[in-house]
């Protein structure tokens, strides 16, 4: 299992190995063993499984607080989306940062998105399956969301000659300015 530390640290790529033939292939998506003897001990207690028709499709930035606050291993099941995680931790050196990855049926890999980051994703093909592991159930009064193209946080979204679809939900969405996180960095005094 390969597990790569991103620019914003927490947030891990991981890309579990495949062994195929002629007839296909066959890949261990989760070990939670594997992942503890690299440090990663978290306990998944929900999978979601979201499809999305139209390329362009958006969801997101998306997080729930504490105490129902959620680390997420996110994967694609069929096609490719850009997946991203945005640092909402009060007094993190990363505050307002992001980071983006392509995740798709084909190349494998997944996002591990600790509690404490706002989750969103753009789908790249039609048909867009995302598959994902929660460290908590969900709780809807704990639910909250940043505005998806705030230009203070500035997400690159591979939008060229694409239409953005999001709901009404998202659309209305506060951007980052002003925003109360519920989450504190752990190194903040």
């Amino acid at each position: 299992m390969q597990i790569e530390q991103t620019a914003l640290p927490g947030v891990v790529l991981i890309t579990p190995p495949r062994f195929g033939d002629h007839r296909g292939f066959f890949s261990e998506s989760y070990n939670r063993a594997k992942l503890a003897d690299q440090g990663i001990d978290l306990d998944f207690v929900q999978d979601n499984h979201s499809l999305s028709s139209t390329v362009g499709t958006v969801r997101g930035l998306h997080f729930q607080a504490p105490p129902h606050a959620q680390d997420k291993l996110v994967r694609c099941g069929r096609g490719a989306l850009f997946d991203v995680a945005v640092d909402i931790r009060r007094g993190s050196p990363t505050y307002g940062q992001w980071v983006g990855y392509e995740l798709s049926f084909q190349n494998g890999r997944q996002l591990l998105v600790p509690a404490g980051f706002a989750h969103g994703f753009m789908t790249l093909m039609p048909e867009t399956e995302i598959i994902y592991k929660c460290s908590d159930y969900y709780a809807p009064e704990t639910e909250g969301a940043l505005r998806w193209d705030d230009a203070e946080i500035g997400i690159d979204w591979p939008l060229a000659g694409i239409e953005a679809v999001i709901s009404d939900k998202d659309a209305a969405a506060p951007g980052i300015a002003g925003f109360d996180s519920p989450f504190a960095w752990e190194g903040a005094q």
